[in-house]
């Protein structure tokens, strides 16, 4: 009776501590999520608030920008993802290997993009891909251009500053990830390896790639979701420019709430749309992160 009792007390206490905190995610994420369900079913500004149904869901099929930004960021998550999380993988091994000297430098080296400030980065960037820039001083200078690229007003070359930007900035972060995931895994699997004659490609593919699945699998549904919701770095180095070459979801959902004349009840099932296909890449990955 005596245990049942403080079992009791210990869980009150712990509802007690958790209340705040749940209250918190409740305001500021499901009662949001909830309400802008609501206003995708709507359209119109605030007393001229109409029900419409799926009306807006509907007109995601025909809105020819909306489209645009859809294939953006798959062009994005399809080329830019992978090379991220392989450079990512292949940084992890060398910076876990105990000859690298100088392993915490590099290791601090290798995560100080993620810690940049994004505007910084971005425009940091935007000055080295300028018409008058460094890039274009170089290759200039080497012969290997005529005259100096207008990059960021070119649809093409747009699209791979955007994805360098990004790969910059978030290769280190995944580093981390699975430099995590090589320190846990067992030195004895190596040597083991090694005594049977293992090279060193053989190691990194029937042991390392394995071992580190689940972290692999984790990286990749972060990375995805993140991509599908770029905002920051298209913002600030092209707007979503030239035209709509470069947009994406997130930017188009701000041009509707913010830039365009106000369409919130739009805006929210264009954010719905991006919640569906999240949803859905996260479950299929998982499903094939599971498979044996």
């Amino acid at each position: 009776m005596r245990t049942a009792s403080l079992e009791r007390k210990y869980s009150r206490w712990g509802w007690f501590f958790v209340a705040p905190a749940a209250l918190l995610i409740f305001i500021l994420s499901f009662y949001p999520m909830v309400h802008a369900f609501v206003l995708s079913l709507q359209s119109g500004l605030g007393s001229n608030l109409r029900f419409t149904g799926i009306r807006n869901y509907y007109r995601l099929f025909q809105d020819a920008v909306f489209l645009n930004s859809v294939v953006n960021v798959f062009e994005y998550l399809i080329i830019q993802v992978p090379i991220m999380l392989f450079t990512a993988l292949i940084l992890a091994s060398i910076l876990n290997s105990e000859k690298l000297k100088f392993r915490g430098f590099f290791r601090t080296l290798v995560f100080l993009p993620c810690a940049t400030a994004l505007v910084s980065s971005a425009m940091i960037f935007k000055s080295f891909f300028a018409v008058d820039g460094i890039v274009n001083f170089f290759l200039l200078k080497t012969h290997i251009i005529a005259g100096p690229i207008s990059w960021l007003s070119h649809p093409v070359w747009a699209k791979f500053i955007i994805i360098l930007v990004i790969t910059w900035r978030w290769t280190g972060y995944n580093t981390i990830f699975y430099l995590a995931g090589l320190q846990n895994i067992d030195t004895s699997v190596y040597e083991a390896a090694r005594m049977d004659g293992a090279s060193p490609a053989q190691q990194f593919f029937k042991f390392t790639l394995p071992l580190l699945k689940p972290v692999i699998l984790l990286t990749t549904i972060m990375s995805t979701n993140g991509t599908l919701q770029l905002f920051d770095e298209v913002k600030n180095l092209t707007n979503g420019g030239p035209g709509n070459s470069t947009i994406t979801i997130s930017q188009y959902i701000y041009n509707l709430s913010f830039v365009y004349n106000p369409q919130f009840g739009y805006a929210s099932a264009v954010s719905y749309a991006i919640l569906i296909m999240v949803a859905l890449l996260s479950f299929v990955q998982m499903k094939l992160g599971d498979n044996k």
